[in-house]
C-alpha cells in the first residue's frame, strides 16, 4: 500500500457492521483491554461497509476481511498483530484505491488508530466475499470461499429475558473506535485456510459485533 499526503486525501465517511470470531474463551478478554485467554489470540475481522464514500468514490457494499493473530495484550501495547487482508474484488479500481487508503490507515481517522497495532501485513488479495448481518443482530457471517469462514450466533442463557441481546456498552477495547456497543455470540465457525499462511478451524469460542461510523482524514 502507497502512502498517502494529508493534501490528497480526501473527506471520507463509512458507516457499517464489523464482527469478530476468535479463540478467545466467551467473553473475549480483549474487548475488555485485557489479555486474550491463554496470552495469545488468533482469528477473523470483518467490515462491511453499508453507506460510504472516499471523496466522490461510492463504497456502499463492500466488505473486508482480515485474519490476524497476537501474543500479548494489545492494549496495553504489549505486542503487535500480524494479519493477512482480504479486499472485496466487486470494487472498481477507484474502490480499490479507496479501500487500501482507508484500510492502510493513510487516510486517517479511526482506521489510523488501528493501524498502530499491526505490526506485519502478510499481504493483500481482492477477492469475492459474501457478508450477513440479521437485521436483529442475532446471528452474522462471512465466508471467502476455499479460505475463510466465519459465523456466530447471538449469545444467550437461562437469565437472558426472551427477545434480548447480551451487550457491552463502551467496551474498553472495542476494535472500531469508542462509543459503540457491542453484542456477544457464540461462534458457530471460524475457519481459514490457504489463507496468508493461517490455518485453523474451530467453533464454541468467542465472537462479537459492533457497528462502526468512521471519518476523515
Amino acid at each position: 500500500m502507497e502512502a498517502g499526503t494529508a493534501t490528497d486525501v480526501p473527506q471520507w465517511h463509512v458507516v457499517g457492521d464489523w464482527f469478530d470470531v476468535c479463540r478467545c474463551d466467551i467473553p473475549c478478554p480483549c474487548e475488555f483491554a485485557q489479555a486474550p485467554t491463554d496470552n495469545w489470540c488468533q482469528g477473523v475481522l470483518a467490515w462491511h461497509i453499508r453507506e460510504g464514500h472516499y471523496g466522490d468514490v461510492s463504497l456502499d457494499g463492500l466488505s473486508v476481511i482480515a485474519v490476524a493473530q497476537f501474543e500479548g495484550n494489545l492494549w496495553a501495547g504489549e505486542t503487535k498483530a500480524t494479519m493477512g487482508l482480504f479486499l472485496d474484488e466487486q470494487a472498481d479500481e477507484s474502490q480499490r484505491e479507496a479501500l487500501q487508503m482507508l484500510f492502510g490507515g493513510q487516510a486517517g481517522g479511526f482506521p489510523a488508530d488501528f493501524a498502530e497495532f499491526i505490526g506485519e501485513v502478510r499481504g493483500v488479495e481482492f477477492v469475492p466475499i459474501e457478508f450477513e448481518v440479521a437485521d436483529d443482530l442475532t446471528s452474522w457471517r462471512a465466508e471467502i470461499p476455499g479460505k475463510v469462514l466465519a459465523s456466530a450466533e447471538a449469545l444467550t442463557g437461562p437469565m437472558t429475558p426472551p427477545g434480548q441481546l447480551v451487550q457491552l456498552h463502551n467496551p474498553p477495547g472495542s476494535e472500531v473506535g469508542p462509543g459503540q456497543v457491542a453484542t456477544w455470540a457464540t461462534a458457530t465457525a471460524d475457519r481459514a485456510q490457504d489463507a496468508f499462511g493461517f490455518e485453523w478451524e474451530r467453533e464454541g469460542k468467542s465472537s462479537k459485533h459492533i457497528p462502526f461510523d468512521w471519518s476523515g482524514p
